[in-house]
């Protein structure tokens, strides 16, 4: 008898049918409640700057209050970025949100944002109306401040493995370096 040797006559030719390793262990999950935790605490943290924003504006006048709420000011678009990507690295975070700040900033030398001030006060709040070349340096202390507070959040979050939290005997693949937990090879 001959043996069938076109493909198309061999059943499952094309195909694998042994099980791959991959499906005998159950695949990671995506982690969308560590998302949602990262949103919704720095969610409470923009709740909480413009809190202290507004106390610091209530409580408080002069240079301390203009530089305090400039620094505050980038505090809370960290948090608002950080709502916004919850996986971004603390830098990430911290430098994006003091682009935007400085942009906002420099944009008060264009006028735009006087005359939006001029009809609404949350445009007011939130562009400013007249630049000032000390809030460029209050923007920076608030960046690296929320920068040193996200940095050490990351730091102080267990890294975990679908399995639960990752064993730190002696024995375990599990090793740290320059900073960062790795596994097997791959650092976070």
């Amino acid at each position: 008898m001959e043996k069938p040797t076109e493909p198309a006559s061999i059943p499952d030719a094309g195909r694998d049918t042994r099980e791959p390793p991959s499906m005998s262990t159950p695949p990671a999950p995506r982690r969308p409640t560590r998302d949602l935790t990262a949103r919704a605490v720095a969610a409470v943290a923009a709740v909480v700057t413009v809190g202290a924003g507004l106390a610091v504006r209530a409580g408080a006048d002069g240079a301390f209050a203009k530089y305090a709420g400039s620094a505050l000011y980038t505090v809370l678009v960290c948090a608002l970025v950080a709502v916004c990507a919850p996986r971004a690295r603390p830098l990430v975070v911290a430098a994006t949100a003091l682009a935007v700040s400085w942009a906002v900033e420099f944009a008060q030398l264009t006028g735009v944002p006087a005359e939006l001030s001029a009809h609404s006060t949350a445009a007011r709040l939130v562009l400013g109306s007249t630049f000032n070349a000390p809030d460029l340096l209050w923007y920076a202390v608030g960046a690296a401040g929320a920068w040193a507070v996200l940095r050490a959040a990351a730091r102080a979050r267990p890294l975990t493995s679908f399995r639960g939290p990752v064993p730190r005997s002696p024995a375990s693949p599990v090793s740290r370096r320059h900073g960062r937990w790795c596994v097997a090879g791959r650092c976070r």
